[in-house]
């Protein structure tokens, strides 16, 4: 049973940082690329970052492009998100999301999820 549980969300000001940490299990971790989402409500799921099996290669969302950083530590099977100068647009629900090499997920439509973990960020 895949099992993927985030933690680390808040609620801070802005401008200060975050890590938003997703803890995979019922996987064989290095073989799955790991993504983040976020997701306001009543608006669509919204594509944040992702990192490859072997966290040689990250993409990021044009939002959060300089802020945010993706890694993930194969011996953990954890994935990570730092956050830094965190803005109010960036209050969400932070979603971890798994999809195996070399596919990636879509969401609706293929990978596996977690719960979220709330963001709040106040101006």
């Amino acid at each position: 049973q895949v099992q993927l549980v985030e933690s680390g969300g808040g609620l801070v000001q802005a401008g200060v940082s975050l890590r938003l940490s997703c803890a995979a299990s019922g996987l064989t971790f290095r073989r799955y690329n790991m993504e983040w989402f976020r997701q306001v409500p009543g608006k669509e799921r919204e594509f944040v970052a992702r990192v490859n099996w072997n966290g040689g290669s990250t993409y990021y969302a044009g939002s959060v492009q300089g802020r945010f950083t993706i890694s993930r530590d194969n011996v953990k099977n954890t994935v990570y998100l730092q956050m830094n100068n965190l803005k109010p647009t960036d209050t969400a629900v932070y979603y971890c999301a798994a999809a195996e090499s070399p596919l990636t997920v879509v969401p609706g439509t293929y990978g596996y999820w977690g719960q979220g973990t709330q963001v709040t960020v106040s101006s």
